[in-house]
Formats: structure tokens, C-alpha cells, sequence
């Protein structure tokens, strides 16, 4: 008899991920008590890990394929993308590497701590959520969207309230976030009307507004 370890590699999710519908799957003939049986035995024995109730992934060890950070946060809480400084550093725009992977949703706020990183998930509400947002193939099967930079920016701008364009200007970009001039001047500019008219927020919208003016964009 095949342990649910066994069953899942077969499968060979992306990441090793599964959820309680593949075990259900797996298992047809098997009651919930003894699904969650297998499910309780495979993480007692270290050869899976949960993430959050309902959704697990294999130990390194038993996954065909490793485990990206941005489509695990996908799995976490959707609908949802990466962004903020998880985007920025993605584009390579900001020097450091960020631990943290952060999400925008327009959903509620939530956070997970679990085995294989933090995910943070902040709301920005926003008409057009899907706005300069991207599928990105990150592997062979696996994908997860992602803010482009004006996105990211964007989002980023939302969430620091005491951000504006007449105070702060292209500064909170260049001096405090450490984005290159030239990186900024090269943004792609085919989204900006799409972009700025998604956020709910005058604030917002004034910043990109001045940064698409000073970029001459």
C-alpha cells in the first residue's frame, strides 16, 4: 500500500504542494478520519509540512521540482499578487534581497507564519485589481502574477500614507527605497493610464501622476 507521500511524488505537484482535495482524490474510498490519518502520519514523520490548514507541501527531499516562495504565497490567500518590495527586488530594482515575500490582495490583510518563509498579504482596494499585474512562468509548471514596477510602486505608495508627490517627489524612490534614476526612467510606459486609473485613492494617483510627468512618460 502506497503511503500518501508515495501517492503525492507520483502526482509531482510544482513545489511538491498539495491540498486537501488532492488528498481527497487520492483516497476516494477512504473516510475523512482516515484521510486525515495519512495527512497527520506524513507530517508526524517529517516527510510533508502544513502551511496552513488544508494546504501542505512535501519535504525537500520527496518534491521533483523546488519550491518557489511566489507561488506558495499564490496557494496561501488569493486572489492575490506579489508586489511591494517582493516585486521591486523580483525586477531587480531595489539592491537587497527581501525575506519577507509580500503580497497585495483586495481581500482582507493577513499574514502566515510557516515552515518555508513569512507571507504577508496587505489590501489595497482597487478597481481594476488585476492592473499591471503579469503571469509569470517561474518554472516548468509553475506561475504566480506579479506587479510590474509601476505596480509595485504604486501599491507601495498606497500603503505609506504619509507619502505624497508635493512632499516627497521622485525622492522616496530614488533616496528612500535605493531605485536607480535611470531603472525608473526605462519603465516600461504602456500601462500608466491603466495603472493609475485603478487605485482608489487621490493620493496615490497624484504620485504616479508626477512621477509619469517627471519621467516624461
Amino acid at each position: 500500500m502506497q503511503t500518501l507521500v508515495e501517492h503525492v511524488f507520483t502526482l509531482a505537484p510544482p513545489g511538491g504542494l498539495f491540498d486537501d482535495s488532492v488528498v481527497r482524490n487520492l483516497f476516494p474510498d477512504l473516510s475523512q478520519g482516515a484521510r486525515k490519518l495519512r495527512v497527520h502520519r506524513a507530517l508526524e514523520h517529517g516527510e510533508a509540512m502544513r502551511l496552513k490548514p488544508g494546504l501542505y507541501c512535501l519535504a525537500s527531499k520527496y518534491r521533483k521540482s523546488p519550491l518557489h516562495p511566489f507561488v506558495v504565497a499564490a496557494a496561501l490567500h488569493s486572489p492575490s499578487h506579489i508586489s511591494l518590495e517582493s516585486a521591486l527586488s523580483h525586477h531587480d530594482l531595489i539592491p537587497e534581497a527581501v525575506f519577507r515575500v509580500s503580497s497585495v490582495t483586495i481581500s482582507r490583510s493577513r499574514s502566515f507564519q510557516t515552515p518555508v518563509g513569512t507571507f504577508d498579504f496587505v489590501r489595497v482596494p482597487s478597481k481594476q485589481p488585476r492592473a499591471g499585474v503579469e503571469a509569470e512562468k517561474l518554472g516548468a509548471l509553475e506561475w504566480a502574477f506579479i506587479a510590474s514596477p509601476l505596480r509595485a510602486i504604486g501599491d507601495l505608495v498606497y500603503l505609506r500614507k504619509e507619502i505624497s508627490w508635493e512632499h516627497d517627489g521622485m525622492g522616496f524612490l530614488t533616496d528612500s527605497m535605493r531605485i536607480e534614476e535611470e531603472e525608473l526612467r526605462a519603465l516600461a510606459n504602456n500601462s500608466w493610464d491603466e495603472i493609475l486609473d485603478s487605485f482608489r485613492s487621490r493620493r496615490t494617483e497624484r504620485y504616479l501622476g508626477g512621477l509619469r510627468k517627471e519621467l516624461g512618460h
